[in-house]
């Protein structure tokens, strides 16, 4: 359930009676699940809505909340505080970061909440990621890598000294990485490759 301080239901509808075509306001969570996760608020026509969307009917419009969206703004909070500037908006959202699977869960979910949650959002920084392809009987994470790590001179010391230290460290299970990529057919690395 998400809770609209009167606060906020009076700023959001003094804003929309501002618009032509607004019926709403959509809330989203952008990026849920990992480290940079935000929540997004703009208005809505009926043209922008899918139909899936989750419908909270407030005090002279409705917040919409994008379908995928709902797991991880169940329980937030939105709010409006008034200043000297105007004011803001705050969204409290206490799952949009999503929770670290327990260690009771299987070892594929630890890696790929790992892989998602710390080491792909360092990785874009040079347009790469990584993604598991496979854990084998002997604790090996065979991982593909994609974007600007696809080819790149320096994935082995990404794989070695960054990203197997990191599951090693967090996954007890995992014994050591392997890279499953044909680096040979990187179109974009970051870094190009000696000879190349």
């Amino acid at each position: 359930m998400i809770q609209i301080s009167e606060a906020a239901q009076s700023y959001f509808r003094a804003l929309i009676a501002q618009q032509d075509d607004a019926i709403g306001i959509r809330l989203t969570a952008m990026r849920p699940g990992t480290p940079t996760a935000d929540a997004r608020l703009e208005f809505c026509d009926v043209d922008d809505l899918l139909g899936d969307e989750w419908a909270l009917d407030c005090d002279g419009f409705t917040l919409y909340v994008d379908a995928a969206s709902v797991p991880f703004l169940d329980a937030a909070e939105l709010d409006f505080n008034r200043n000297e500037t105007g004011g803001q908006v705050t969204v409290r959202a206490p799952h949009i970061k999503g929770v670290a699977p327990s260690m009771d869960a299987s070892v594929i979910e630890r890696i790929r909440h790992i892989l998602e949650s710390e080491i792909n959002p360092q990785l874009a920084s040079h347009g790469g990621r990584v993604a598991l392809e496979q854990f084998t009987a002997e604790g090996t994470a065979v991982l593909r890598f994609g974007g600007g790590c696809h080819g790149c001179g320096m994935v082995d010391v990404t794989l070695k000294q960054g990203v197997e230290k990191t599951l090693k460290a967090r996954v007890p299970e995992v014994t050591a990485v392997a890279d499953a990529t044909d680096h040979e057919s990187g179109s974009a690395p970051y870094y190009k490759r000696a000879g190349g």
